[in-house]
């Protein structure tokens, strides 16, 4: 088991990607403090998946005792803290004419400003341990849609982040900070967003090949597979690094048909 006896914080753990990475983390040998935002989903969680090596905390983390608190639970819990995996976010579509100050804040305290915080409060831990941070970002950091403006400002900041982190802390304090940035995943949340934009029944079936070459969509647990990978000892000393994880290039692709 890769992650035997690490313990794991994992933000917005309930659903989707952070779903499917606690998943993964129990299965390599990992404890887990899982959070997310809703009470049911996180009953649904301890029913599926156990409390032995499982211990979830309902919590907004843009919440001022978020961070310490998510701490405090691994601490009080498991005895140690290992990595944490800021994977909590808001994804909502809005552009220059649609982003307005409080929108645009809201974006960044989730997205940016809590996984600072969290790696902060967590810090002197993951020194101790010398563990690691893995924050899961997005492709659009890069530039993203024109749709996705307040987005992708807030991805584009937190890529920054962990490469400046990443840098630092592995030199100063031992503990290494990675991120993920993932393309088009089919998740739950990505299925009700596209029906609120109208896409009819199945629209993932019959996406344009630019889009998706492969002729589909990732998988949560494709995303997960690559995070296990990040926080095991196998990833050695590989530390301020961005991976993409996506169908096509990022870079000089020609992208002048449109869906």
């Amino acid at each position: 088991m890769r992650l035997e006896n690490k313990v794991i914080v994992v933000t917005g753990g309930y659903t989707g990607i952070g779903n499917a990475i606690v998943r993964a983390c129990l299965r390599e040998g990992a404890r887990v403090v899982a959070n997310g935002l809703r009470e049911e989903k996180a009953e649904k969680v301890i029913n599926e998946l156990g409390t032995e090596n499982l211990v979830v905390h309902t919590q907004d983390v843009t919440e001022e005792t978020a961070p310490e608190k998510l701490v405090q639970i691994a601490m009080d819990s498991f005895g140690k803290l290992d990595a944490v995996v800021n994977n909590a976010a808001i994804i909502q579509s809005s552009n220059i004419a649609t982003t307005d100050m409080d929108f645009l804040k809201r974006m960044l305290a989730v997205n940016t400003l809590a996984p600072f915080a969290i790696i902060q409060s967590a810090l002197p831990y993951l020194t101790e341990t010398k563990g690691c941070v893995l924050n899961i970002g997005s492709i659009n950091a890069w530039s993203g849609e024109p749709n996705l403006l307040a987005y992708s400002i807030s991805k584009g900041a937190l890529m920054t982040m962990s490469r400046n982190l990443g840098d630092t802390l592995f030199r100063e304090n031992g503990v290494r900070v990675n991120q993920i940035n993932p393309g088009w995943v089919l998740t739950e949340n990505e299925l009700a967003n596209q029906k609120a934009l109208g896409k009819k029944e199945g629209w993932y079936k019959d996406i344009p090949e630019l889009f998706a070459p492969a002729k589909k969509l990732l998988k949560p647990e494709e995303i997960a597979a690559a995070a296990i990978f990040l926080l095991s000892d196998e990833c050695g000393p590989v530390s301020a690094q961005i991976i993409e994880l996506e169908q096509y290039p990022m870079i000089g692709r020609n992208v002048a048909k449109t869906w």
